[in-house]
């Protein structure tokens, strides 16, 4: 019967070919845009599973608490918690380490500057899963100046030789010594390192480091017993806070609350963040487009076949009258069904292992190389049963039930609740995409906006050169200055710690504020030289900037911005000017305020912000260059830079590719939210056209008689366009709310955002309106152009 089942089912796609392209084409896009969108939530949420103990780590992570402060929420701890939490609490059964570093690496000619190095415990090797490929950890890593590395460093420094024992050299004068190489770390892991370092070895370098419980360094993880309630341990981990506080904190009433964080959470932890992390909002917003594009895709099914059903309304008949039962008849539509959608797969197979180079693209994230991993491919082959089966199930109810005296007398007539369903369908799949439509629009006018807007202060053309603090660099730096703007086309050039995009440090501050006290703040940071202002354009609202003619501007006077100032309470940038203010230590004067400039993205408001020249805090070197003849200007700055810095690569970039690079996740999600929309709207079109084609030919002889009494094409073509054009314009209705509500949501993320205005939707409607008359009027023209004659003759 089966058998049967499959020859009559193929006997009846063949016979018509055009509308069964049209629901296998239709659904391998959907099958196929699911899929990509399934991989990519797949690996976002498969983060930090290789480890065998996950169920067992968690990071410790401290808010801090100090009077007149904001709390400081972070995702660190104290150098020392993690072997103290050891000390207090047995059930802590192994702690791990693990802090940032960045060292230019050498060994032998082969020189790298190094930014993915960390300094860790031995124990991290045990904690996370970490496979050693060569050597021994647990021999030689407890030693200082002893490091680990990845396959790709040990091919990267030495080749094919065996790197065991062997030296690199971190910058320039810290021999360490190779005691294993380990496997690549996972994509899949929220913290990454090419290089560890022994902690043994940042206790020689940094030795007051760890005896100093103010100092939040890094990230600290711990592992508790299998099945234990780590908020057990979470309460008492006030009085241990207690134990451990410093005379210091006690004076200034400084609190610290340490929280425990599942290591399988803190990827998606946004509040405190970490190295990497995800977004588990995106990951809902894609997971409801997968859905609403397999639902346009199964929604072209149903019309299609629902439509078609009055061609198979007497093969039913003849089907009943010989005894073929109704279960029966559901077998063969439903198998009809599954058919469809296999064929569907086996194309959405292809089609997504030709496109996941391009989504990774796109994404800006490589989840897989290839679709054959895992059990992805079984995972779709079953989403493609399932949806033949979901989808086939109605009209094959509809198809079965009609009944064989009705049919075989000729008297079946077309259901009105089956083309009420057909035209709800519709209006729902118009509606999905009409939404996407608007979000597509929605996030590209917000990323335009923000590039647009102007920022205070200049950052075109600007070229900086990252020397990591190097002290070398630092005390040679007036004459690197002066021998790199005699190349032409060098404008000028500063020096800084941080720069806009690039990041910044904070530092807790005491200012005076407008009632004449000391009042305590957390405040973005910056470090600049007397150039840097100027170089970047930065408009002064009151008093003046740093000058050499000033010898005590290095070391007491600072410059602050217009948000720091009317955060101490001055309706005037001009009444900031001459107050007090100390930092690190450091008691100085407010010499000028600067006009508020966006030092982050458009996405955070301007903070209060203080800016200090101190030379010994500098790290980068930016040089302002002409427009022409860029890349040999770079030549020769990298040439230069070689003779006076031989010591250090050439590592550069320009910082607006820096600022802008803080909107490439937008970017990415807009991008993806555009594509997504395009095949929507495709798959929702492929339906509209397989309605609008079937409509054609049922009312053939309608167009026939209207022809041969004088009826023009212009009006044929709207009497079969005005019907599916309300059907879109109802869509659009319903869609602009839905749109507005969740594009609405998705800009409160954004400090600096556009309104949501009328021409969004009026483009959007009308974008939808013209691709759907575009894709109805084919037929309509088709059927408006053809000999009446023969319209009646087939009648």
């Amino acid at each position: 019967m089966i058998r049967n089942y499959f020859k009559i089912a193929y006997r009846s796609l063949w016979r018509h070919k055009g509308y069964s392209m049209i629901n296998i084409i239709g659904l391998a896009i959907g099958l196929t845009a699911c899929f990509l969108i399934y991989i990519n939530i797949k690996f976002e949420l498969s983060y930090d599973t290789f480890n065998e103990k996950i169920d067992q780590i968690y990071r410790v992570a401290v808010d801090v608490k100090r009077p007149n402060i904001p709390v400081i929420t972070t995702s660190s701890a104290f150098e020392q918690i993690g072997p103290s939490l050891q000390q207090d609490y047995p059930q802590v059964k192994e702690s791990a380490r693990i802090s940032g570093a960045r060292f230019l690496v050498q060994n032998g000619a082969v020189k790298f500057q190094e930014e993915n190095a960390v300094y860790t415990d031995p124990s991290l090797f045990s904690v996370f899963t970490f496979p050693v490929i060569k050597g021994d950890i647990k021999k030689g890593f407890e030693a200082p100046f002893t490091v680990v590395i990845t396959q790709s460093m040990e091919k990267k420094y030495f080749g094919d030789s065996d790197p065991i024992g062997k030296t690199l050299t971190l910058d320039s004068k810290y021999p360490v010594t190779v005691t294993a190489v380990i496997k690549d770390i996972p994509t899949n892991s929220h913290f990454k390192f090419d290089i560890a370092v022994s902690y043994a070895t940042s206790l020689k370098l940094f030795p007051s480091g760890p005896a100093n419980w103010a100092r939040i360094r890094g990230y600290t993880y711990i592992v508790l017993p299998k099945g234990y309630d780590f908020k057990s341990l979470e309460t008492q981990l006030p009085a241990f806070a207690n134990r451990h506080y410093t005379e210091a904190d006690r004076k200034e009433g400084t609190n610290y609350d340490y929280h425990l964080i599942p290591l399988k959470d803190v990827y998606m932890d946004t509040v405190r963040g970490g190295p990497e992390w995800g977004d588990l909002h995106n990951i809902r917003i894609f997971s409801a487009i997968a859905l609403f594009i397999l639902l346009i895709a199964c929604i072209n099914f149903i019309n299609l076949t629902t439509a078609r059903a009055t061609e198979r309304a007497k093969e039913v008949g003849i089907r009943k009258v010989i005894g073929a039962a109704r279960k029966q008849l559901i077998g063969q539509f439903l198998s009809e069904s599954v058919i469809i959608c296999l064929i569907a797969f086996l194309l959405a197979i292809l089609l997504s292992n030709s496109l996941l180079p391009l989504y990774n693209q796109v994404s800006g994230k490589v989840t897989n190389t290839t679709i054959f991993t895992h059990a992805y491919v079984f995972h779709l082959f079953i989403l493609s049963c399932f949806i033949g089966f979901i989808a086939g199930l109605y009209p094959a109810f509809v198809l079965s039930g009609y009944k064989p005296v009705t049919t075989l007398k000729g008297r079946f007539s077309k259901s009105g609740k089956g083309a009420l369903l057909r035209r709800s369908l519709v209006v729902v799949q118009f509606s999905i995409s009409i939404v996407l439509i608007v979000g597509t629009i929605v996030v590209y006018t917000q990323l335009n906006y923000m590039r647009s807007q102007p920022l205070g202060f200049q950052k075109d053309q600007m070229l900086t050169i990252d020397f990591f603090s190097d002290t070398a660099v630092q005390r040679r730096l007036p004459v690197i200055k002066q021998e790199l703007k005699k190349i032409p086309n060098v404008i000028s050039a500063a020096a800084s710690r941080s720069l806009p995009g690039f990041g910044n440090g904070n530092s807790e501050t005491e200012m005076e504020n407008k009632a004449g006290s000391m009042q305590q703040m957390l405040i973005d940071a910056y470090y600049v030289d007397s150039d840097f202002i100027p170089q970047f354009e930065m408009k002064l609202a009151a008093g003046r900037i740093f000058s050499k003619a000033f010898g005590t501007d290095t070391s007491r006077a600072f410059l602050i911005n217009e948000a720091a100032a009317k955060s101490l309470g001055f309706t005037t940038p001009a009444d900031a000017v001459g107050r007090k203010i100390k930092q690190w230590g450091k008691n100085g004067k407010i010499i000028g305020v600067l006009k508020d400039f966006h030092f982050q993205s458009l996405q955070e408001p301007v903070n209060p912000l203080s800016i200090s020249n101190d030379p010994d805090f500098n790290k980068v070197l930016t040089l302002k260059i002409g427009s022409k003849n860029i890349p040999a200007t770079i030549d020769a700055i990298q040439k230069r830079w070689k003779s006076l810095v031989p010591e250090r690569p050439f590592n550069y970039r320009f910082v607006d590719e820096a600022f802008n690079a803080q909107y490439a996740a937008q970017v990415n999600f807009g991008n993806l939210v555009m594509y997504f929309a395009v095949l929507a709207i495709l798959i929702s079109c492929m339906g509209l056209f397989g309605l609008a084609s079937y409509s054609t030919i049922q009312r053939t002889r309608e167009i026939g008689i209207r022809k041969v009494f004088g009826a023009s094409v212009t009006g044929i073509v709207n009497m079969l366009s005005a019907e599916f054009l309300k059907l879109v314009m109802l869509s659009s209705l319903i869609a602009f709310p839905l749109a507005w509500f969740a594009m609405n949501k998705w800009l409160q993320n954004f400090a600096y955002r556009i309104e949501i205005t009328w021409w969004i939707f009026a483009l959007a409607g009308t974008a939808a309106l013209v691709i759907a008359f575009a894709t109805v009027s084919f037929q309509a023209i088709k059927a408006a152009l053809a000999n009446p004659v023969e319209s009646l003759r087939s009648e």
